[in-house]
């Protein structure tokens, strides 16, 4: 299971630089407004630093990581949703993403213009979003007369329906997202799934600044937080043009230093990619043996059976059992034998509900 994220927001604010520094597929930037008319596709590894101790020791043959998939977005402009620029590919794009992260400019630099004249991130964010609305908008009032429709021949349910709708409506118009009404899982199954609509995505805000503001950001980082402070949503920092350069390093030894040189810990690109994780509810666990170490991407919930159909569809059909330890239990006793003479060691069924950081291997009969 792989991670769908859309890369969204204006022309010319880093998106695609962005998008360079964690895909392993790079993109041509440019400073040109609406010089991209089609989305890059692209994948990057999730950095998981446990992937690395289990195989210290285990020593497989490999490491294999779990990824995510990026889609960067061509550059929106203000009218998209009425078909400016490349607006109706843009939105139909972002239709089919799972998740959104939202790029906002807040660098200066007269050799890039602004496409709105002036840098302003909270003014850049209230257009994409009032884009997006009303595309939402358009998909919602269809619905409604459907509904609407249907009461008038007697349908007892399209009164409810039609209630909700108007309430989404009603936000809509107001300039609100849909992700930020409040709704029963019912209501969403119900109502909403099928509409596919694009403020109902999660969203990560992600603040592209000048290499100074790597580390603490700046004014125009601050003013993006305390415009969504409301929302439930994450806010990271990332000096794109800086990080792209460390991205071009072959050597992981340079990479280190050239972080340290920046004041960074670690690239903010791998707070993107683990925000993105938390925002979608998706968890890893593991499968550890001579051959490889490698993580599996699982929705939070899932049961053993459908985690084994993860690694593949025959051992979620023969599901016999799991035998399951946890990755702190055995970094703390180093094999799997002493994991179980700590008693430590366990036989799962079809009813256990995989935990992150699991490390399991699955008995299977096909």
């Amino acid at each position: 299971m792989a991670l769908n994220c859309g890369i969204v927001g204006l022309t010319n604010i880093g998106k695609t630089t962005i998008f360079n520094c964690v895909s392993k597929t790079k993109a041509e930037a440019s400073n040109f407004a609406f010089s991209a008319t089609k989305s890059n596709i692209g994948m990057a590894d999730v950095p998981d630093a446990r992937l690395y101790e289990i195989d210290r020791l285990i020593k497989s043959a490999r490491v294999v990581p779990a990824t995510v998939d990026l889609v960067d977005l061509p550059g929106l402009a203000k009218g998209a949703s009425h078909g400016e620029g490349v607006g109706n590919k843009f939105l139909a794009d972002v239709q089919k993403t799972s998740a959104l992260i939202h790029v906002v400019r807040c660098f200066d630099d007269p050799e890039l213009p602004h496409v709105e004249g002036s840098v302003d991130p909270v003014r850049d964010k209230e257009i994409v979003d009032l884009e997006l609305q009303v595309r939402d908008l358009d998909l919602v009032e269809r619905k409604i007369q459907r509904y609407e429709k249907l009461m008038k021949v007697g349908d007892k349910d399209a009164k409810a329906a039609v209630d909700f709708l108007n309430r989404l409506k009603d936000r809509l118009e107001n300039f609100s997202n849909a992700r930020d009404m409040e709704m029963t899982e019912k209501e969403e199954e119900m109502y909403v799934r099928d509409m596919f609509l694009l403020t109902i995505k999660p969203v990560i805000y992600v603040c592209n600044v000048d290499d100074a503001s790597a580390v603490t950001g700046n004014a125009y980082s601050e003013r993006l937080r305390e415009a969504v402070k409301n929302e439930k949503t994450e806010v990271i920092v990332i000096a794109g043009r800086l990080e792209s350069e460390i991205a071009e390093l072959d050597n992981e030894d340079d990479r280190q230093l050239f972080l340290q040189d920046a004041g960074l810990e670690e690239p903010g690109v791998n707070r993107l990619i683990r925000s993105a994780y938390k925002v979608l509810n998706l968890q890893s666990f593991f499968t550890a043996g001579p051959k490889e170490v490698r993580a599996w991407t699982i929705k939070q919930g899932m049961t053993a059976p459908q985690a084994a159909g993860v690694i593949h569809s025959d051992l979620e059909r023969g599901f016999i059992r799991a035998e399951v330890m946890t990755y702190h239990d055995f970094i703390q006793h180093k094999t799997e034998h002493a994991v179980k003479e700590a008693g430590k060691f366990r036989l799962e069924g079809k009813n256990y509900i995989v935990q992150e950081g699991d490390i399991l291997h699955v008995r299977f009969n096909v």
